[in-house]
């Protein structure tokens, strides 16, 4: 597993406006969570989003070189109306199919304390 490469995000989460979310909201209901792996070290999911989706997606959150997303922080994939519980990283794309993230965490995470 190699490390992430953080270029391929943004230098820092960009929020989304209410319209943009608006735009997002009929696709909610439509993103599909995989049933989670794991290996030695981290558990991992993928998730499925409606491929319209995209279009609705803002640039900003495109990698143009790529022709898929960018990595997203946790800010900006909660914004899109993924939801998934604390640790998760978005840490690939699938580019034949830039519909699927990839998500990992620690094995056996625990939250840190409120």
């Amino acid at each position: 597993m190699t490390d992430m490469d953080y270029n391929r995000r943004n230098k820092s989460p960009r929020p989304l406006t209410d319209s943009e979310k608006a735009r997002l909201d009929e696709f909610i209901d439509s993103i599909h969570y995989s049933a989670r792996y794991s290996d030695d070290n981290f558990e991992y999911r993928h998730v499925q989003l409606p491929k319209a989706m995209l279009k609705a997606i803002p640039k900003e959150y495109h990698d143009q070189s790529k022709g898929t997303l960018k990595l997203l922080w946790e800010e900006e994939w909660r914004a899109l109306g993924i939801t998934q519980s604390l640790g998760w990283e978005h840490y690939e794309v699938h580019e034949p199919e830039p519909h699927i993230l990839l998500f990992k965490r620690p094995i056996n995470y625990v939250p840190p304390s409120q």
